[in-house]
């Protein structure tokens, strides 16, 4: 990453889902990750219902626990940059955990980076597939459990 790059495009990929759920996008590196994050929500349609954190490396980026009771905090990720996790860790593949009692695993990898290139219009999604598993189904097993209940109808049923 040069000092003039603006851009990346990122691959995102639901881990231990069946089928592929991906969303390709262009974001900002100056994107604040509690940006990001809600920006990744309305690529997957998730419903921002529960908590969340990025991890690279050793680091983790969510939203730190105020009473701090529960161990180490994240770093607040209203206040650190997608270039801050590039530039601090190095890391060309990102986590990110959303729901921690599903735990919906993200692998975004930084794939192509843009410099120069102006950041209005961004984020843009570039391309999608697959559908988001609906919340609290209990993760990818749970999800797997309730895609073998769907029936699917012939396509010459008809609901006349």
């Amino acid at each position: 990453m040069s000092l003039n790059t603006t851009a990346v495009r990122i691959k995102v990929t639901l881990k231990d889902v069946k089928p592929e759920v991906m969303r390709c996008l262009v974001v900002s590196l100056t994107l604040r990750l509690d940006r990001l994050h809600l920006t990744l929500q309305a690529a997957f349609g998730w419903t921002n219902s529960h908590l969340f954190e990025f991890h690279a490396g050793e680091e983790r980026w969510g939203i730190p626990d105020p009473d701090g009771d529960f161990g180490p905090q994240p770093i607040d990720a209203s206040k650190a940059r997608l270039c801050d996790i590039v530039r601090e860790t190095g890391a060309k593949t990102i986590h990110y955990l959303y729901d921690f009692g599903d735990s919906w695993d993200h692998v975004i990898k930084l794939e192509k980076w843009f410099d120069n290139t102006s950041t209005d219009g961004l984020p843009f999604l570039l391309d999608a597939a697959g559908r988001c598993p609906p919340e609290d189904v209990g993760c990818a097993p749970g999800y797997a459990a309730v895609q073998t209940t769907i029936v699917r109808l012939p396509r010459e049923a008809s609901f006349r």
